[in-house]
């Protein structure tokens, strides 16, 4: 089966043939959201410098707006735009092999195939920053995904490791949608309307929870404000251990992980206002405040945001019987519509436990579900929505740019590293060890190995 940027390639080049070949497995995509992913990411990288506008680049995240501090990558050496796909492959491996343990590197799982098949683990942000934590004779960790996962790697690592990002325009628009100015302000207003004395059960007025996919900063403000850190995977465990200690949470950046989260708990919609940054009381009356049980932020994920009840009605005529799992940062219509709701770990386990044949419509990003089909040939297994949009930060990240930055350290280098002040980390840190007591004792953690089949995923 062709990667996603194999078959984008194709797309954009109108080789209809081959095209129709690459993606001849049922529900497979038939176009492509933006025919500039064909394009190499160093060609953004030079407009954003010239402009001097940051952007996310193309792909699902094209129409958000990137604010003005969002990281801009400089310029790739001409040799690593210029090289081949092999020949990027031997200097990989080769950089790779001389290196030995001195360096780990990290892949996510919505990261594209070229990438991922020299990751040591594939996993999810937290998985992978743990992950790391079990390589301590690396001096450096290289990690392809996106900045806010690289700054929380940064945080749990040892203090003679240095985590380097391959492309420093790999943001997330999702994080970048809650900054720590707009969520003081927005505490201040919180602080006014609700007061900062506990009831008498002891329970402060408000618990700040911040979403794992979100910047250092936020993490810390959690953790200096009595809060909490959660991921898709443990977030209504996380919303039970805020109830506990406060009155009503303060969710961010993901609204719809919030609502989807809140809903299941049993917490009734019209107490989950909606908080615009823009707007004094967040564009609420203070009736509506007053009654608050989750105060949602307006944030959301490009990628998940795509789908729709449509595409999972499609599905289901097209494939009776069609199981269909959805990522909990899909829009509450969605999430209610599909069969199940779960993290990127839900998913893959779900995959590795259902019965030979069984179909599979799944509703999150394009490079997760393409390489699930690859390796679980024994399913049909399709993404949602029919047009091929990857993760426009994550496909920031190239081999061109992994093989610099480890040629980089072979060389000496420490090229991109990403480093979060210990003022900042110190508090955020709290805020995640709050999140890991938090964790219910059957949880488990798990990242897979490289090279090896998800099936053996480890703890």
């Amino acid at each position: 089966m062709s990667s996603v940027n194999t078959t984008i390639q194709l797309i954009t080049r109108e080789e209809a043939e081959a095209a129709q070949e690459a993606r001849a497995k049922p529900g497979r995509a038939q176009e492509s959201c933006s025919t500039e992913l064909a394009k190499g990411p160093w060609e953004f990288d030079l407009a954003e410098a010239l402009a001097g506008t940051p952007g996310y680049g193309p792909g699902a995240s094209s129409e958000d707006v990137a604010p003005a501090a969002t990281p801009v990558q400089g310029q790739l050496p001409q040799e690593y735009k210029d090289a081949s796909d092999a020949e990027l492959e031997a200097r990989i491996l080769a950089a790779k092999a001389e290196l030995g343990d001195r360096v780990v590197v990290l892949g996510h799982f919505y990261q594209r195939d070229e990438v991922v098949q020299f990751a040591d683990f594939v996993g999810d942000s937290f998985q992978l920053a743990n992950a790391a934590k079990t390589r301590t004779e690396a001096e450096a960790i290289v990690f392809c995904g996106v900045h806010f996962m690289a700054e929380t790697a940064d945080m749990l690592s040892a203090a003679h490791q240095s985590v380097i990002l391959p492309n420093l325009a790999a943001g997330c628009s999702m994080a970048d949608m809650a900054d720590l100015p707009s969520v003081e302000a927005c505490w201040a207003e919180l602080e006014a309307l609700y007061g900062t004395e506990p009831d008498a059960d002891g329970r402060v007025p408000v618990i700040p929870v911040t979403y794992m996919n979100s910047s250092a900063a936020l993490k810390a403000f959690c953790g200096e404000h009595g809060g909490i850190v959660c991921t898709s995977s443990n977030a209504s465990t996380v919303l039970e251990w805020a109830f506990e200690r406060g009155q009503r949470v303060l969710f961010f950046p993901d609204q719809h992980l919030g609502r989807n989260t809140a809903k299941a708990m049993g917490v009734p919609l019209e107490q989950m206002p909606l908080w615009n940054p823009r707007m004094p009381l967040g564009g609420n009356s203070q009736d509506a405040m007053e009654n608050a049980k989750v105060v949602l932020w307006q944030g959301f994920c490009s990628v998940h945001k795509r789908f729709t009840v449509g595409q999972i009605e499609q599905a289901r005529a097209d494939f009776p019987g069609v199981r269909v799992i959805v990522h909990p940062e899909c829009p509450m219509e969605v999430v209610d519509a599909a069969d199940e709701a779960g993290s990127t770990d839900f998913i893959l386990k779900a995959i590795q436990a259902a019965p030979d044949g069984t179909t599979f419509a799944i509703g999150t990003e394009i490079n997760m579900v393409n390489r699930l089909a690859a390796q679980y040939p024994q399913h049909t297994i399709f993404c949602l929505d029919p047009v091929i949009c990857p993760c426009s930060t994550m496909y920031r990240i190239h081999p061109g740019y992994l093989a610099w930055v480890l040629e980089g350290l072979l060389r000496g280098e420490v090229l991109n590293q990403i480093t979060v002040p210990e003022a900042t980390a110190v508090n955020a840190r709290i805020a995640l060890e709050r999140m890991l007591a938090a964790l219910p004792q059957a949880a488990t953690k798990q990242t897979v190995p490289a090279g090896q089949p998800q099936s053996a995923a480890r703890a």
